[in-house]
């Protein structure tokens, strides 16, 4: 079965928008800091938390590296408010790195969700 995910997987990737492929990231970003959250305080949740972490940092990471680019069309007062969320879960995430708490996870799985839910929704004036 797992040949089966990778190609779907490989599918999606060649058929999604960009906007879609930035909601799925962060969908799985934030499924993967949840299961972290779940398995708290049991064996291999230090490691599938610092997976979590390491996977949602590289994502973020890169949006950081699109906003920042020269060439990126979002409105400069939108870009500058997402860099100032990209800094606050830098902060967050070394935080839990640091000293790691399970409540404190719960507001990166809500950023990634709810953005994701955002970059999902069809856009005004765009036919679905």
């Amino acid at each position: 079965m797992p040949h089966i995910a990778d190609a779907y997987s490989s599918v999606e990737k060649i058929t999604a928008s960009g906007r879609q492929l930035e909601a799925s990231a962060l969908f799985r970003a934030a499924r993967a800091l949840q299961l972290a959250q779940d398995h708290w305080g049991t064996p291999g949740g230090e490691q599938k938390l610092d997976d979590a972490l390491k996977l949602n940092q590289r994502l973020w990471t890169f949006f950081q590296s699109e906003l920042a680019a020269s060439d990126n069309p979002l409105p400069p007062e939108l870009k500058w408010q997402l860099l100032k969320l990209v800094e606050f879960i830098d902060r967050r995430t070394f935080e839990i790195m640091a000293f790691p708490d399970p409540d404190k996870v719960g507001i990166l799985i809500a950023i990634n969700r709810n953005i994701a839910a955002g970059l999902s929704a069809t856009p005004a004036g765009v036919a679905a």
